[in-house]
């Protein structure tokens, strides 16, 4: 098995975990925070703003199944990625739009997929950001949607590609 992992940040973990886990070759999704400098911060401290942390899920996959292109352009179809201030009706620091990247492999497809939307004349506002440390979230978070019996207000599906 060839994993690979990649964090990524659309707004509420909840419905970026809901859509990516959906993905054939992922094989697991955590959601949790990333970005800023405080160690091991709660939901709480996070949703103060003052921590620099955004709401991320961090996805493991199998390279032989899915490629990390194929995540991203799923990743950029379900969150608008030219919304500058937050994702929907979440708005604040910690609902950016980012992609933390591990190598320059991973930046370099991720700057690649951002161009092909930017030529279809979209103004995408994610960043890429070197990866900081990945902090679980709380246990009520994990697995939200799949818990609840619910579906993501938040997020939904925009062909894109």
């Amino acid at each position: 098995l060839e994993t690979e992992e990649i964090i990524l940040a659309a707004g509420c973990f909840w419905g970026v975990e809901y859509y990516l886990q959906k993905l054939d070759g992922v094989l697991l999704t955590q959601v949790g925070y990333c970005g800023g400098e405080l160690k091991n911060p709660s939901y709480k401290q996070v949703c103060s703003k003052l921590t620099g942390h955004l709401e991320v899920v961090r996805v493991i996959f199998d390279r032989q199944k899915i490629n990390l292109e194929t995540i991203l352009k799923r990743f950029f179809e379900i969150h608008d990625p030219e919304q500058t201030d937050g994702q929907g009706p979440d708005l604040g620091s910690q609902y950016l739009s980012a992609i933390f990247y591990y190598n320059d492999e991973q930046k370099k497809i991720a700057e690649d997929v951002i161009a092909l939307l930017t030529a279809k004349g979209y103004t995408v506002a994610t960043k890429i950001l070197p990866m900081k440390p990945f902090w679980i979230a709380e246990e009520y978070h994990r697995d939200y949607y799949n818990q609840q019996g619910s579906l993501p207000y938040c997020h939904g599906f925009t062909k894109r590609f």
